[in-house]
């Protein structure tokens, strides 16, 4: 195969897994939000514990046809994985090599790296096996760890703020209208255009918000020396559900994850890919 035809296939596929990889990411959003606001107001027995990814792997596992749909996810979560790192290290995004430019590349890098270990764990559970540990309980397992090293509650401490930092990122995205950079509105029906908008909106100070709680539970592991304290979005939900008019909040949240998940769909179908580094 010569140079020429590399050049031309290859924006083919990497658009296409971009795509895939956002309905996965999608569907599991959704999948978050629904159970979560199930939990909230104990619908169906349903409760905050279980509210990580691995848990939304299990739910998919245990419907009709769980196996099948549960694989059809992690190769989506295979292809989100592999678009993020070809934008980290072919800088797709054209990012450049200054700081500002390498920070965005490793937050890609990470986000790839976050979801391939997600979706090994989903194919685990495709085969058969028992899912990794995921969820608050590795988390609190990595603190523990760190908390037995040298400044150890230091570095946790500084973790916690990085997610927090994180956090802020992503309300910062809803409120300057960044999330928006790379869609095409204008490629959207007028009169379902304002109600996506907002959705995508809400759900990205949604998951800000999420991200803020993980930190500040970390900072908390780290205040105590207690990894107890720490964990992923189940801890984050349970923090919620534990303070006044904790329901609601935790139900508020619940539907912002689910417009997260929902413009993730929009993301799919409307984003500009870029594929040229």
């Amino acid at each position: 195969m010569n140079l020429s035809s590399i050049s031309s296939t290859q924006p083919q596929w990497v658009k296409r897994f971009a795509r895939f990889g956002l309905a996965a990411k999608g569907v599991v959003y959704c999948l978050v939000g629904i159970l979560a606001f199930m939990a909230a107001f104990e619908i169906g027995g349903s409760s905050e514990r279980n509210l990580n990814k691995q848990g939304i792997f299990r739910f998919i596992l245990d419907q009709p046809f769980g196996r099948i749909l549960l694989a059809l996810v992690a190769a989506g979560l295979v292809c989100y994985t592999l678009w993020r790192l070809t934008q980290a290290f072919l800088d797709t995004e054209h990012k450049g090599t200054d700081a500002k430019g390498i920070g965005r590349r490793l937050g890609y890098a990470f986000s790839g790296l976050v979801y391939g270990f997600l979706a090994y764990g989903s194919f685990r559970m495709v085969l058969g096996r028992q899912g990794n540990q995921g969820g608050d309980r590795s988390q609190q397992t990595l603190v523990w760890e760190i908390l037995q090293k040298p400044f150890g509650q230091w570095l946790v401490g500084l973790i916690g703020l990085c997610i927090i930092g994180i956090g802020l990122y992503q309300i910062y995205r809803a409120l300057s209208g960044e999330y928006l950079k790379n869609v095409q509105t204008s490629s959207i029906r007028t009169e379902l255009k304002e109600m996506i908008i907002r959705s995508g909106k809400i759900g990205y100070i949604a998951r800000g918000i999420v991200w803020g709680l993980i930190g500040y539970l970390f900072i908390k592991a780290a205040l105590e020396a207690n990894a107890s304290q720490a964990g992923g979005s189940s801890s984050a939900f349970a923090f919620l559900e534990k303070g006044s008019y904790g329901s609601i909040l935790l139900g508020a949240v619940a539907l912002g994850l689910f417009c997260y998940g929902i413009f993730m769909f929009v993301r799919a179908r409307y984003e500009v890919i870029n594929t040229n580094s």
